[in-house]
């Protein structure tokens, strides 16, 4: 279904509380919403060169907004929690 590892990794979430979740080695990416748990972690390990260990996902609803008065709707997204091996790290997360 996936051709690239790209498409199942969309973008790092960079957050308060997924900045904390590195302490604890964990890693949260926003993933394709028909990627599934195997698909998310191979594509981490290979992308990545780590060890994974657990993959959680969660189906993000999306939140009502108002723009000029009228009522609107973010959209809905998938984010996946990645634990890693201990001792193992992303490198692109050093510097953030």
């Amino acid at each position: 279904m996936f051709i690239d590892l790209h498409d199942i990794l969309i973008e790092p979430v960079l957050s308060e509380k997924a900045t904390a979740l590195r302490e604890q080695n964990k890693y949260v990416f926003k993933v394709a919403p028909s990627a599934t748990k195997l698909q998310i972690k191979d594509a981490v390990a290979k992308l990545f060169n780590v060890k994974v260990v657990n993959c959680t996902t969660i189906n993000v609803r999306g939140k009502e907004k108002r723009v000029r008065g009228k009522l609107g709707r973010t959209a809905n997204w998938k984010k996946a929690i990645v634990r890693l091996a201990p001792g193992e790290t992303i490198k692109v997360f050093e510097g953030v």
